[in-house]
C-alpha cells in the first residue's frame, strides 16, 4: 500500500468518482483533471485533505496542487482508481470539451507562444544587458557609456546583437514553427515559409516608414506587382500565415491520393501560402496590428494615460486567470516594432511584483504556519521572477483579499510608469529582474515604481490580513447567534475549552482515518496546525501519556470529562522521532501549559499528515459538548467547545 492509499481513496470519492474523470494526468506540483461533470467536485472538503495545498480550475482542468510529491502520489491515485494516466497534452485537448469557443482561442494563443517564451525571456535579458553597458554613461563623470570606455564591452555589445536580432527580427520563423507543431502538421514547412517572411531580399520591415512609396522595390508580373516588403517582428502576419499553410497542408491530404501526396501537398500548400502571406495576408495583419497598436499607444499617450494604465495595472492579473493575457505579447511586440518601445510590458513587470509582495505579506501574517509556508514561500520567489501563477492560484485567489491589494498595488505603480513614460525596448523578463528590459533613461523612475508594487501590496495585504485573520479566529471562538463564548466571557453553568493549537479547525469527521471520522474513540475536533506546541485546553489532570512516542496524551478536566489528543495519523511509527513530551500520568496542568513539542517537517517527511486531533473519550459530569469548526483558532484563546454541565454540577 502506498504513503498516500488512504487519502487518494478520499480523493477519488471527493472528485466524484471514477466514472466523473475523463483523464488525469500531472505536473511539477499539480495533479490535473478533466471531469466530466466538475460541479460534483467537493472543492471545500478537498482542500483540506493533508496533502491538498490548494485547488483552482483553469482552462477546464480541475487542479489540485500537491507541491513535490506529486509523482509519488499521482501514482498511489492511478492504482486506487484503476485508471491510466494520459499524457499533459491529451488532458489539454480533453479540457477543451470543457471550454467556450472565445477560451480555445486563447488556449491556442497561448499553446503557440508558450515554447517561444524561453528564447524571447533569453532575447530581452541580452537586449537589456545591452542597454546597460551601451547607454547608460555612467564613466567619466557621466559622460561615457562602457561600451565607449572599452574595446572588449563595444566588442561584446556588437556581438549580443547577434542573437537579439536572431530572437526578435527573425520571431516569424518561430511563430511560423510553432503554429505547425501545434497543429501536427509538417513543421519544415513552417520554417521555411517563416524565412519567406523576413529574407534578406525584401525591404526590412523598420525601413518602410521611412521610404519613399516609390522607392519601395516590388515584383513585377507584368499584369500586377507586388511590394518586397519583409515582416521582420511582425506578429500576425506570421500567425495568419502559419494558419493558411497549416489548413491548406491538411485539406489538400484529404483530397489528394496518397501515392504523390509527398510531392503535391508540400508544394502548392507552400507556394500558395507565401503568394497569400505577401499579397493579402501579410498587409492584413500589419494593418491590424498597426491599428491595434497605435490604438493601444494613443491610450498610452493621452492626457488620462495615467487612467488607461491603472485600470489596465489592476485588472492585468484577473487577465492571467482567463489566460487572455497572453495577447498581450502580440500587442507589445508590435508596440516595439511600431514606435520603438512598449509602456505595457513595464506595467506587466509590475504586475508580477505586486502578486508576489501581497504573498510576502501573507508569509508573514501566517509565519508560524507550516504547511502555508511551502506554498507562499516558493510562490513568492517565482513571482519576484515574473512567473505568478503559483502565487495567484496558490495563495491570492485563495484567501481573495491578497489578490485584491495586489490589483491595487500594480494598479498605482502602473499609472506612475506610464505617467512619467517608462518604456521598455524589449519583453519577456518579467517581476523584479524586468527592469533590465527598460530603456535606460527610465530605470530610475522604474525603480521607483517597483518601490511602489511592492510597498502598497505589502502593506494593504498585511493590514487587511491582520484584520480578517483575526476575525476569522473570533468568529470561529463560537457559531452561536448570542456570540456567548467570544472572547473572555464565562458562564458559570458552561465549561470552556480553548484551542490546543493555532490552526485551521475542521470537522472529526474530515479525518482521512477512520479510527477518528467514524467516531470510534468517540466525538471531537481537529486542527490542522499552524504552530507546533499542543497545549491543555483547560485545566485538568494528565491521566496518560504514550510513552516511547509521545505523539498522543490523555488528560481529565475537573467536570469529569476525558479527552484524548493525538498529535499527526500514523505517527506512532515514527518512535518518538520529531517529539518531546513536557507531562508525565498523574502531572497537574492549568489552561495553557506546555503537552507535547512536535516537529512537523519531520512529521511530512516521515510521509504523515500533521492534523491533530481531540476526541471526547468519556463526557464526565456534562450534558452536551458543542464543537465550533471552520475557522482560524488561535492557541490558548479561542474557544472551540463548550461543555453544558449536569444540573447538579451547576
Amino acid at each position: 500500500m502506498g504513503v498516500y492509499t488512504d487519502e487518494c481513496r478520499r480523493l477519488l470519492e471527493l472528485i466524484g468518482g471514477k466514472e466523473n474523470i475523463g483523464a488525469v494526468s500531472h505536473c511539477v506540483t499539480r495533479m490535473r483533471f478533466v471531469l466530466n461533470d466538475p460541479k460534483r467536485a467537493d472543492i471545500r472538503k478537498i482542500e483540506e485533505l493533508p496533502s491538498v495545498k490548494g485547488t483552482f480550475t483553469q482552462a477546464g482542468q480541475f487542479q489540485v496542487i500537491i507541491g513535490n510529491t506529486v509523482s509519488a502520489f499521482y501514482n498511489d491515485f492511478t492504482d486506487v482508481a484503476g485508471i491510466d494516466g494520459v499524457s499533459k497534452e491529451s488532458v489539454k485537448s480533453a479540457a477543451k470539451n470543457n471550454q467556450n469557443i472565445i477560451q480555445r482561442l486563447m488556449a491556442d494563443l497561448a499553446e503557440i507562444f508558450a515554447p517561444l517564451i524561453p528564447a524571447i525571456i533569453v532575447g530581452g535579458l541580452i537586449l537589456g544587458f545591452r542597454n546597460v553597458i551601451g547607454d547608460i554613461k555612467m564613466f567619466d563623470n557621466g559622460t561615457r557609456t562602457l561600451v565607449e570606455t572599452s574595446q572588449f564591452w563595444a566588442g561584446t555589445y556588437s556581438f549580443l546583437w547577434l542573437i537579439g536580432e536572431a530572437i526578435f527580427h527573425f520571431l516569424p520563423v518561430g511563430i511560423v514553427w510553432s503554429i505547425t507543431k501545434k497543429m501536427g502538421t509538417t513543421q519544415m514547412l513552417g520554417i521555411v515559409l517563416g524565412l519567406t517572411l523576413i529574407s534578406p531580399q525584401l525591404l526590412n520591415a523598420y525601413s518602410v516608414a521611412s521610404t519613399a512609396p516609390a522607392d519601395i522595390p516590388v515584383w513585377d508580373f507584368g499584369f500586377a506587382k507586388v511590394e518586397m516588403i519583409g515582416y521582420q517582428a511582425q506578429v500576425l502576419p506570421a500567425i495568419l500565415a502559419g494558419f493558411t499553410l497549416v489548413y491548406l497542408e491538411k485539406g489538400l491530404r484529404k483530397i489528394c491520393p496518397s501515392v504523390i501526396s509527398m510531392i503535391v501537398v508540400p508544394f502548392f500548400a507552400l507556394i500558395i501560402s507565401v503568394i497569400l502571406a505577401h499579397t493579402v495576408l501579410g498587409p492584413i495583419g500589419w494593418k491590424i496590428g498597426s491599428v491595434i497598436s497605435n490604438v493601444v499607444n494613443a491610450g498610452l499617450a493621452s492626457a488620462a494615460n495615467w487612467l488607461f494604465a491603472a485600470v489596465f495595472g489592476f485588472f492585468y492579473a484577473p487577465l492571467v486567470i482567463t489566460g487572455l493575457h497572453h495577447m498581450s505579447n502580440a500587442i507589445d511586440l508590435q508596440l516595439i516594432s511600431d514606435f520603438g518601445g512598449t509602456n505595457l510590458w513595464p506595467m506587466i513587470a509590475l504586475s508580477n511584483i505586486a502578486q508576489g509582495s501581497a504573498v510576502l505579506a501573507m508569509i508573514f501574517l501566517q509565519r508560524g504556519d507550516i504547511k502555508a509556508r511551502e506554498i507562499s514561500i516558493p510562490a513568492c520567489i517565482s513571482c519576484y521572477l515574473g512567473v505568478t501563477e503559483p502565487a495567484i492560484f496558490g495563495v491570492n485567489l485563495k484567501y481573495a483579499f491578497p489578490f485584491i491589494c495586489a490589483m491595487a498595488g500594480s494598479a498605482c505603480a502602473a499609472a506612475v510608469s506610464v505617467g512619467m513614460g517608462v518604456r521598455a525596448s524589449a519583453i519577456g523578463v518579467g517581476g523584479l529582474p524586468g527592469i533590465l528590459s527598460i530603456i535606460p533613461q527610465y530605470i530610475p523612475i522604474f525603480a521607483l515604481c517597483i518601490a511602489i508594487a511592492v510597498a502598497v501590496p505589502f502593506i494593504l495585504t498585511y493590514f487587511v490580513g491582520r484584520r480578517k485573520l483575526s476575525m476569522a479566529a473570533s468568529d470561529n471562538t463560537s457559531h452561536r447567534a448570542d456570540n456567548e463564548y467570544i472572547g473572555n466571557k464565562t458562564d458559570n453553568s458552561k465549561c470552556e475549552i480553548k484551542a490546543f493549537l493555532s490552526g485551521k479547525v475542521i470537522n472529526i469527521e474530515d479525518v482521512p482515518d477512520k479510527v477518528f471520522s467514524e467516531k470510534i474513540l468517540g466525538d471531537g475536533v481537529a486542527i490542522e496546525p499552524s504552530d507546533n506546541i499542543l497545549t491543555a485546553p483547560a485545566d485538568g489532570e494528565i491521566i496518560n501519556v504514550m510513552e516511547g512516542s509521545f505523539h498522543a496524551c490523555g488528560m481529565r478536566l475537573k467536570n469529569g470529562v476525558e479527552l484524548l489528543f493525538h498529535v499527526g495519523l500514523d505517527t506512532v511509527s515514527m518512535n518518538g522521532d520529531g517529539f518531546e513530551c513536557f507531562v508525565k500520568e498523574g502531572d497537574k496542568v492549568k489552561a495553557g501549559d506546555n503537552l507535547i513539542l512536535f516537529d512537523p517537517e519531520k512529521i511530512i517527511a516521515a510521509g504523515h499528515p500533521t492534523v491533530t486531533m481531540m476526541v471526547v473519550s468519556d463526557e464526565g459530569n456534562t450534558s452536551n459538548i458543542e464543537f465550533f469548526t471552520g475557522g482560524i483558532a488561535v492557541a490558548r484563546e479561542t474557544v472551540i467547545a463548550v461543555c453544558e454541565r449536569l444540573e447538579n454540577e451547576k
